[in-house]
Protein backbone atom coordinates (compact mmCIF):
# COMPACT_ATOMS: atom_id res chain seq x y z
CA UNK A 1 0.00 0.00 0.00
CA UNK A 2 2.84 2.36 0.94
CA UNK A 3 4.73 1.50 -2.25
CA UNK A 4 1.61 2.20 -4.32
CA UNK A 5 1.14 5.58 -2.60
CA UNK A 6 4.77 6.50 -3.32
CA UNK A 7 4.35 5.51 -6.95
CA UNK A 8 1.21 7.66 -7.19
CA UNK A 9 3.01 10.67 -5.72
CA UNK A 10 5.80 10.23 -8.22
CA UNK A 11 3.32 9.94 -11.07
CA UNK A 12 1.71 13.21 -9.98
CA UNK A 13 5.11 14.88 -10.19
CA UNK A 14 5.59 13.66 -13.76
CA UNK A 15 2.08 14.72 -14.74
CA UNK A 16 2.72 18.16 -13.30
CA UNK A 17 5.82 18.53 -15.46
CA UNK A 18 4.02 17.39 -18.59
CA UNK A 19 0.94 19.55 -18.16
CA UNK A 20 2.50 22.87 -17.12
CA UNK A 21 0.45 25.77 -18.44
CA UNK A 22 1.37 27.17 -21.83
CA UNK A 23 1.82 30.55 -20.15
CA UNK A 24 1.96 33.54 -22.45
CA UNK A 25 1.25 31.87 -25.82
CA UNK A 26 -0.87 34.90 -26.71
CA UNK A 27 1.32 38.00 -26.35
CA UNK A 28 0.47 40.51 -23.68
CA UNK A 29 1.22 43.38 -26.08
CA UNK A 30 2.94 44.27 -29.32
CA UNK A 31 4.71 47.39 -30.60
CA UNK A 32 4.86 48.51 -34.24
CA UNK A 33 4.17 51.32 -36.68
CA UNK A 34 0.50 51.62 -37.61
CA UNK A 35 -0.75 50.73 -41.09
CA UNK A 36 -1.22 53.12 -44.00
CA UNK A 37 -3.94 54.87 -45.96
CA UNK A 38 -4.65 53.77 -49.51
CA UNK A 39 -8.01 53.62 -51.25
CA UNK A 40 -9.25 52.73 -47.75
CA UNK A 41 -7.59 53.13 -44.34
CA UNK A 42 -5.65 50.03 -43.32
CA UNK A 43 -4.99 50.95 -39.70
CA UNK A 44 -4.98 48.84 -36.55
CA UNK A 45 -8.05 50.65 -35.23
CA UNK A 46 -8.77 48.19 -32.42
CA UNK A 47 -5.32 48.70 -30.88
CA UNK A 48 -5.75 49.46 -27.17
CA UNK A 49 -2.30 50.79 -26.26
CA UNK A 50 -0.70 54.18 -26.76
CA UNK A 51 -0.38 55.91 -30.13
CA UNK A 52 -2.71 57.27 -32.81
CA UNK A 53 -4.77 54.41 -34.27
CA UNK A 54 -6.07 56.60 -37.12
CA UNK A 55 -2.68 57.97 -38.24
CA UNK A 56 -0.45 56.49 -40.92
CA UNK A 57 2.67 54.80 -39.52
CA UNK A 58 2.07 56.15 -36.01
CA UNK A 59 4.11 54.42 -33.29
CA UNK A 60 1.85 52.01 -31.36
CA UNK A 61 3.03 50.46 -28.10
CA UNK A 62 1.82 48.74 -24.97
CA UNK A 63 -1.37 47.21 -26.33
CA UNK A 64 -2.96 44.70 -28.67
CA UNK A 65 -5.36 44.94 -31.60
CA UNK A 66 -6.23 43.38 -34.95
CA UNK A 67 -3.15 41.16 -35.13
CA UNK A 68 -4.03 39.14 -32.01
CA UNK A 69 -7.83 39.37 -31.78
CA UNK A 70 -8.49 35.86 -33.13
CA UNK A 71 -10.15 37.16 -36.33
CA UNK A 72 -8.58 35.61 -39.43
CA UNK A 73 -9.57 37.10 -42.78
CA UNK A 74 -10.91 34.60 -45.31
CA UNK A 75 -11.46 37.09 -48.15
CA UNK A 76 -9.21 39.55 -49.96
CA UNK A 77 -8.67 43.05 -48.63
CA UNK A 78 -10.98 44.70 -51.18
CA UNK A 79 -13.89 42.58 -49.88
CA UNK A 80 -13.33 42.64 -46.12
CA UNK A 81 -11.87 46.11 -45.55
CA UNK A 82 -14.31 48.94 -44.94
CA UNK A 83 -13.50 52.47 -46.14
CA UNK A 84 -13.12 53.69 -42.55
CA UNK A 85 -10.36 51.16 -41.88
CA UNK A 86 -11.98 48.84 -39.35
CA UNK A 87 -11.55 45.58 -41.28
CA UNK A 88 -9.51 42.55 -40.13
CA UNK A 89 -6.32 43.52 -41.97
CA UNK A 90 -3.49 45.87 -41.15
CA UNK A 91 -1.77 47.02 -44.35
CA UNK A 92 1.61 48.70 -44.85
CA UNK A 93 3.55 50.29 -47.68
CA UNK A 94 6.66 49.88 -45.53
CA UNK A 95 8.34 46.69 -44.36
CA UNK A 96 6.78 46.40 -40.89
CA UNK A 97 8.72 45.43 -37.79
CA UNK A 98 6.58 44.11 -34.92
CA UNK A 99 7.85 43.33 -31.43
CA UNK A 100 5.65 40.95 -29.44
CA UNK A 101 5.93 41.07 -25.63
CA UNK A 102 5.09 38.51 -22.93
CA UNK A 103 5.04 39.31 -19.24
CA UNK A 104 6.52 35.91 -18.46
CA UNK A 105 9.13 34.03 -20.55
CA UNK A 106 7.86 31.72 -23.30
CA UNK A 107 9.38 29.03 -25.50
CA UNK A 108 8.10 29.74 -29.01
CA UNK A 109 8.37 26.82 -31.44
CA UNK A 110 6.45 28.26 -34.41
CA UNK A 111 4.60 31.37 -35.55
CA UNK A 112 1.69 31.37 -38.02
CA UNK A 113 1.05 34.47 -40.13
CA UNK A 114 -2.23 35.07 -41.96
CA UNK A 115 -1.52 37.17 -45.07
CA UNK A 116 -3.61 38.38 -47.97
CA UNK A 117 -2.53 37.53 -51.51
CA UNK A 118 -4.58 39.23 -54.20
CA UNK A 119 -1.90 38.51 -56.82
CA UNK A 120 -1.03 42.16 -57.19
CA UNK A 121 -4.55 43.60 -57.20
CA UNK A 122 -4.16 47.06 -55.67
CA UNK A 123 -0.47 46.35 -55.22
CA UNK A 124 -1.15 43.61 -52.64
CA UNK A 125 0.62 40.27 -52.83
CA UNK A 126 2.29 37.68 -50.65
CA UNK A 127 5.38 39.04 -48.90
CA UNK A 128 8.85 37.96 -49.96
CA UNK A 129 9.93 36.79 -46.51
CA UNK A 130 9.50 37.02 -42.77
CA UNK A 131 12.22 37.14 -40.15
CA UNK A 132 11.33 35.80 -36.70
CA UNK A 133 13.78 36.29 -33.87
CA UNK A 134 16.65 36.59 -36.33
CA UNK A 135 15.68 33.54 -38.44
CA UNK A 136 14.55 34.35 -41.99
CA UNK A 137 11.95 32.38 -43.95
CA UNK A 138 11.39 32.87 -47.68
CA UNK A 139 7.73 32.83 -48.72
CA UNK A 140 6.76 31.28 -52.05
CA UNK A 141 3.82 32.94 -53.78
CA UNK A 142 0.88 30.54 -53.26
CA UNK A 143 -1.22 29.32 -56.16
CA UNK A 144 -4.37 31.38 -56.53
CA UNK A 145 -5.29 34.67 -54.94
CA UNK A 146 -6.87 33.68 -51.63
CA UNK A 147 -5.57 34.70 -48.20
CA UNK A 148 -3.13 32.14 -46.87
CA UNK A 149 -1.33 31.05 -43.72
CA UNK A 150 2.44 30.85 -43.54
CA UNK A 151 4.07 28.92 -40.69
CA UNK A 152 7.56 29.85 -39.53
CA UNK A 153 8.44 26.52 -37.95
CA UNK A 154 11.39 24.97 -36.13
CA UNK A 155 11.95 27.97 -33.87
CA UNK A 156 13.68 27.76 -30.50
CA UNK A 157 13.00 31.23 -29.17
CA UNK A 158 12.99 31.61 -25.40
CA UNK A 159 12.34 34.94 -23.73
CA UNK A 160 9.90 37.83 -23.36
CA UNK A 161 10.33 39.92 -26.53
CA UNK A 162 10.12 38.45 -30.04
CA UNK A 163 10.94 40.69 -33.01
CA UNK A 164 9.25 39.94 -36.33
CA UNK A 165 9.97 41.75 -39.60
CA UNK A 166 8.15 41.33 -42.91
CA UNK A 167 9.72 42.06 -46.30
CA UNK A 168 7.21 43.15 -48.96
CA UNK A 169 7.13 41.64 -52.42
CA UNK A 170 4.96 44.42 -53.84
CA UNK A 171 3.71 47.86 -52.79
CA UNK A 172 1.56 46.51 -49.96
CA UNK A 173 1.61 43.72 -47.39
CA UNK A 174 -1.64 42.83 -45.57
CA UNK A 175 -1.70 40.85 -42.34
CA UNK A 176 -4.81 39.84 -40.39
CA UNK A 177 -3.54 37.66 -37.55
CA UNK A 178 -0.40 36.23 -35.91
CA UNK A 179 -0.59 33.03 -33.86
CA UNK A 180 2.08 31.52 -31.60
CA UNK A 181 2.78 27.93 -30.65
CA UNK A 182 4.88 27.36 -27.56
CA UNK A 183 6.38 24.53 -25.57
CA UNK A 184 5.39 24.45 -21.89
CA UNK A 185 7.74 25.97 -19.32
CA UNK A 186 7.62 23.95 -16.07
CA UNK A 187 7.14 26.15 -13.04
CA UNK A 188 9.68 25.99 -10.16
CA UNK A 189 7.27 24.09 -7.92
CA UNK A 190 6.89 21.50 -10.69
CA UNK A 191 10.62 20.82 -10.60
CA UNK A 192 10.41 20.44 -6.82
CA UNK A 193 7.55 17.93 -7.18
CA UNK A 194 9.48 16.00 -9.80
CA UNK A 195 12.62 15.76 -7.66
CA UNK A 196 10.55 14.71 -4.65
CA UNK A 197 8.85 12.00 -6.68
CA UNK A 198 12.15 10.68 -7.99
CA UNK A 199 13.57 10.65 -4.46
CA UNK A 200 10.59 8.69 -3.15
CA UNK A 201 10.92 6.19 -5.98
CA UNK A 202 14.58 5.67 -5.15
CA UNK A 203 13.78 5.22 -1.47
CA UNK A 204 11.08 2.67 -2.25
CA UNK A 205 13.41 0.71 -4.53
CA UNK A 206 16.13 0.59 -1.87
CA UNK A 207 13.59 -0.50 0.78
CA UNK A 208 12.28 -3.32 -1.42
CA UNK A 209 15.84 -4.47 -2.12
CA UNK A 210 16.69 -4.48 1.61
CA UNK A 211 13.52 -6.41 2.47
CA UNK A 212 14.25 -8.98 -0.25
CA UNK A 213 17.77 -9.48 1.11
Amino acid sequence: MKTKMIANLSMLAFVGAASSAYAGVAPDSYDMLNGNTGSYNYWDETYNGSGCVTCDNAALSGGRGDLTDGIIATENWFITEAPVGNGPYVGWTIDPVITFHWNTPVNITSVTFHFDDSNGAGGVSAPASVTVGGTSFAIADPIGSAPFAFVADGLSFSGNDLVVSIARNNAWVFLSEVEFNAAPIPEPETYAMLLTGLGLLGFAARRRKAMAA
